[in-house]
């Protein structure tokens, strides 16, 4: 038992390797801040695409959302950041991670959008109109605030899962809170920085997760 307490729960590396840690923690928190709020427009965007009337537009935003939910995040990364260079474009590891998640998310984001859209009846469309609103101004005052609130629980759920896939971005040597972690790891010999790394994600991820129960059972109700 004091070997494992040892091995995961030193506090005195636990110590030594804060700054590092907070340090990779308020990376994470940036590159979360851009791959969410970049996904959740692009999402948008590519939602509206998928239920357009014209071909043209629908079918390209159908088969984005296809690939990029097909596609793993981490091949995707891998190819971005290591790949393209091959094709004379080189691209720091944030932007690549930002680029990755991106197209990754946008797709999974627009899915829980198009529900959204598709569950606001036809008629406040038509409700809408009649009083002079534009199909845009429709959009944006009385059918997107319904599907926003709609699936709200699916936004946030979706954005948690998010935030734990940022930790991908070890993999190309972003310091982030994951990557800082590992090195204090190799550094001491010892899985205390790891632990401590879980303990930053819980206290960034428990209200999020709360939040999504909160919703969900408001839904409920």
């Amino acid at each position: 038992m004091d070997i494992f307490l040892d091995q995961f729960f030193n506090l005195a590396i636990m110590q030594k390797a804060f700054p590092l840690l907070l340090k990779g923690a308020w990376m994470t928190l940036q590159l979360c801040v851009a791959v969410i709020l970049l996904g959740l427009v692009g999402g948008l965007f590519v939602a509206l695409g998928n239920l357009s009337p014209r071909r043209w537009v629908r079918w390209p935003t159908i088969v984005y959302t296809d690939v990029f939910r097909a596609l793993p995040p981490l091949v995707l990364l891998i190819f971005i950041y290591s790949g393209l260079p091959f094709a004379g474009i080189k691209v720091s590891p944030f932007t690549a991670v930002v680029i990755a998640f991106l197209l990754n998310n946008s797709s999974y984001y627009a899915e829980v959008y198009r529900a959204g859209l598709i569950s606001v009846a036809k008629g406040q469309w038509e409700a809408a109109a009649s009083t002079g609103l534009s199909r845009t101004q429709s959009l944006i005052h009385v059918v997107l605030p319904q599907a926003v609130r709609n699936v709200l629980p699916d936004l946030l759920s979706n954005t948690v899962e998010v935030v734990k896939l940022t930790s991908l971005a070890s993999v190309i040597s972003l310091s982030e809170l994951l990557y800082s972690a590992d090195m204090a790891r190799s550094v001491t010999y010892n899985a205390s920085p790891l632990v401590l790394a879980a303990l930053f994600y819980l206290v960034l991820l428990w209200p999020l997760v709360r939040l999504v129960s909160h919703f969900q059972r408001r839904l409920a109700a």
